[in-house]
């Protein structure tokens, strides 16, 4: 059996298009497990909240249904249909069904096989740029996290610690043997960029009186921090605020949404993050070097 994992493993080293095949396909059905932390884990993030606020009341907590990441299987929110192994098949069992369940042939949301196909190709991206490395697989993790926190934050506007705080200890891990920087860059990178943001949010709280952000996206800068170091924190808070300026004001003004309703900022980070992933530190020194020379 361990000879044929290494021979495996020779055949995706020596052959960068079959690794890169592999690493697509892989992606694609992680990306199917995400859809279910992104579904699931807010709520099962609620169902704690509220056994907690029970025990806080010295009352027993209700007796519901087991709810995990693998528990109770997934079914049609629409008629109770369990989804088999045949329709879990990443983006081929969403053409199959024609987007529709088997069931009661209620749409599928077209949001499943993007992420799929978005995680597929985010991952081949990644394995394409670092080749078969050990690099690759903790910036597969990587993408992973950011993705799931993407539209959990989206849907919810939480950006969960079961998530961020892995991501920055991981980060912090990695950079041990000079990863993508090194130690003290990535200690360094995780303080300043949790401090940027609390800094933010408390100045602009008390100037409105209001809330301009959660504490995950404190937690999800920091955890960029710990993966790229300070130097790439100006880029990464750069690039995000702009991409939530444009994004935000579209949505105002061609969406109707109103200037008060609130925008999560976490996936613009993540974005920004990704963006790190693949731009390296020669974006964050020219940006670096352009706003020394704006604002110094």
């Amino acid at each position: 059996m361990l000879s044929g994992f290494t021979d495996i493993s020779n055949i995706l080293q020596q052959n960068g298009a079959t690794f890169i095949t592999f690493s697509v396909i892989l992606g694609l059905m992680v990306g199917s497990f995400l859809n279910v932390v992104i579904h699931r884990l807010p709520k099962m993030m609620e169902l704690e909240w509220q056994n907690n606020c029970h025990e806080l009341q010295g009352k027993e907590s209700p007796e519901t249904t087991k709810y995990t990441l693998a528990s109770p299987r997934s079914a049609c929110p629409n008629c109770g249909h369990k989804i088999s192994a045949q329709e879990n098949i990443p983006i081929v069992s969403y053409l199959a069904l024609r987007g529709k369940c088997s069931g009661c042939k209620a749409p599928i949301s077209m949001r499943y096989p993007m992420i799929e196909a978005l995680t597929g190709l985010a991952i081949g991206l990644v394995s394409w740029k670092f080749g078969y490395t050990s690099t690759t697989f903790f910036a597969w993790i990587f993408v992973f996290a950011l993705i799931a926190l993407t539209f959990i934050d989206f849907d919810t506007q939480l950006l969960p610690d079961d998530i961020t705080l892995p991501l920055l200890w991981l980060g912090l891990i990695f950079n041990l043997n000079t990863g993508f920087t090194d130690i003290k860059s990535a200690v360094i990178g995780a303080i300043a960029g949790y401090l940027v943001l609390w800094s933010i949010y408390w100045l602009f709280k008390l100037i409105t009186g209001k809330e301009g952000m959660g504490y995950g996206d404190f937690k999800l800068l920091a955890a960029i921090g710990a993966w790229f170091g300070w130097q790439m924190l100006p880029t990464v808070i750069l690039l995000s605020s702009i991409l939530g300026t444009i994004i935000g004001t579209s949505l105002i003004l061609l969406a109707n949404r109103g200037r008060e309703e609130p925008m999560p900022f976490g996936p613009f980070l993540a974005i920004a993050g990704i963006a790190a992933l693949f731009s390296g530190p020669q974006v964050a020194n020219t940006i670096g070097d352009l706003i020394f020379k704006l604002f110094i």
